[in-house]
């Protein structure tokens, strides 16, 4: 086909495609990264709650409709380092035991076909890559590994401190969090020469201040600056994959570039779109040969979505809470089950952390009503300084019919809650923990946080329309990540995942990039040329620029 040629193309410059970009541009060969959106620009409305929580100024501008025919806007953002410009760069390896089949209240969390024992050293690799802080051993839950943190864990702020203690009074195991960050602190503040400043806005914000461990940040800037052989195209849409007349080889990538025709070639092809993105590229590539779309024999293809069951709550504390780095404490008591016999609940409840810091402007975006029945008197800025935030995470088991699929050239997503019960249930642990911490026991929904205008929209972890597996028939890819159906296509963006756990996927999408990328550089006969680029030093006056 017509257009340059390279060794290999990726689609998608996010953790997924970013990290597979930064590890193959090593070897010397020809790679080219395509990513759909720019470089985000640096701006002090990068740090305005109105502009980035209430009003979702960066996000997609697309609409897509739900199964009750309602529209939505996708919490998705396009550009350079994709979703993590805007994740809370929490940075969880799954619990060894969610590799293993897992039961719920409404269904099975399958089995991988790959062990965590796989996983562990491309774990060690990614948290050392993308520079994660956190202190082994806090966390009963956490599966083995074979080195401690390479960075110590974030300092909780003196409220946070006061909550871990009190927690662990009471016979819970609290722990620090697992977070990616360019941080060094003394004192529990941010040096003079930290890129990470520690503020309130780090989390569901991008970083102007490059302090964040995401994917722009840590791998891609790096790499294009050390590897000559690696070219970033922006503002460049793939509209389809192109295969050969026999239909097994992908040939390369058809799409537009700033409006006008574009084109390319490769001998390998690796899709990194994001969970929801790269399963619509594969429809849209539908051809005689694959008439249902690319590698979709199975008709699995934009099928087994999940999303986990996120709630970020707001709770108003007792006594001021001045923290402004709020995102330090994590609690997985329940993560596997409720220990409380009483309760007579036999399966997993889920995961709590804390969320960025609320403040007046999100408060007075969310309307919240239930305020003015328990703090009627109070204004939104009086609430925001005793505000106390969580995330909570249960699983949500894959179901074929929540997919994602065009219908009348519109996108459409299937969503049918599961896990709903333990949900709530760890939503009344977090109640019952409120109790004895100096919170009041009522949990206010931050509906519009990440996007979560419409339930359904909330997309920031989304996984599992590509899961890979053994069998061709039950599955899109095998254990390597490849199309069952194609000899050269590769996905390492959480397409893959055949359960989610619960906690923070983005970990396990680097590792997994990580481990794919060895199967390539095996695959394609090749060695190390190039030393690993190192951390980029965005204090340096010549930044990498989009091609």
């Amino acid at each position: 086909m017509p257009g340059e040629h390279y060794d290999v193309i990726i689609v998608g410059s996010g953790p997924g495609g970013g990290t597979m970009a930064w590890r193959l541009a090593q070897t010397g060969k020809r790679i080219l990264l395509v990513e759909r959106g720019d470089y985000l620009l640096r701006e002090p409305r990068n740090w305005d709650s109105q502009a980035v929580i209430v009003d979702g100024y960066y996000q997609a501008k697309e609409t897509w409709y739900s199964s009750d025919g309602k529209s939505f806007r996708p919490g998705l953002h396009y550009y350079v380092g994709g979703n993590s410009k805007f994740y809370g760069s929490i940075l969880f390896r799954l619990r060894e035991k969610d590799f293993s089949e897992i039961r719920h209240q409404d269904g099975v969390a399958p089995a991988w076909p790959v062990g965590y024992d796989v996983f562990e050293p491309y774990y060690q690799a990614a948290e050392e890559l993308f520079h994660v802080h956190g202190l082994r051993g806090e966390d009963p839950t956490e599966p083995w590994s074979t080195k401690p943190y390479a960075h110590p864990p974030v300092a909780h702020e003196p409220r946070i401190q006061e909550l871990f203690d009190n927690l662990k009074r009471a016979g819970h195991h609290p722990f620090h969090l697992p977070v990616g960050v360019r941080l060094v602190e003394k004192d529990g503040r941010a040096v003079p020469t930290s890129p990470c400043i520690k503020c309130e806005s780090f989390d569901g914000f991008p970083c102007p201040t490059n302090g964040k461990s995401d994917a722009q940040t840590m791998v891609v800037d790096p790499a294009l600056r050390d590897c000559p052989n690696l070219t970033l195209l922006t503002r460049t849409f793939v509209e389809r994959l192109v295969t050969d007349p026999s239909g097994r080889t992908v040939t390369g990538i058809v799409g537009a570039r700033d409006g006008a025709p574009f084109e390319a070639s490769a001998d390998l092809v690796v899709v990194a779109c994001g969970a929801l993105s790269s399963a619509l590229l594969l429809l849209r590539s539908a051809s005689d040969r694959h008439p249902n779309g690319l590698a979709n024999g199975s008709d699995q293809v934009g099928r087994n979505y999940m999303r986990h069951n996120n709630s970020t709550v707001l709770a108003i504390s007792k006594v001021p809470n001045p923290t402004r780095f709020q995102k330090t404490l994590g609690l997985n008591d329940f993560y596997f089950g409720d220990p409380d016999p009483k309760d007579g609940w036999e399966f997993p409840l889920g995961h709590i952390q804390m969320v960025g810091k609320s403040d007046g402007a999100q408060i007075h975006g969310e309307g919240l009503p239930g305020f003015l029945q328990w703090f009627p008197d109070k204004p939104f800025d009086w609430i925001a300084k005793h505000s106390v935030d969580f995330w909570l995470t249960s699983e949500d088991v894959p179901l074929p019919q929540n997919r994602i699929f065009y219908k009348d050239g519109k996108v459409h997503l299937d969503l049918t809650e599961t896990n709903v019960e333990a949900h709530k249930r760890l939503r009344q642990k977090l109640r019952e923990i409120c109790s004895f911490t100096d919170i009041h026991p009522h949990l206010f929904d931050r509906s519009l946080y990440l996007g979560k205008n419409v339930p359904i929209g909330g997309t920031a972890h989304q996984a599992g329309t590509l899961r890979f597996g053994e069998d061709p028939k039950t599955s899109v890819l095998d254990p390597n990540c490849k199309a069952h159906e194609l000899d050269n296509l590769y996905v390492t963006d959480a397409s893959f995942f055949p359960s989610i756990g619960a906690v923070n996927p983005t970990l396990t999408i680097i590792a997994n990039a990580l481990r794919v990328a060895d199967h390539l550089v095996a695959r394609m006969g090749a060695r190390d040329a190039i030393a690993p680029p190192r951390l980029f030093d965005h204090t340096e006056p010549r930044e990498p620029l989009p091609a």
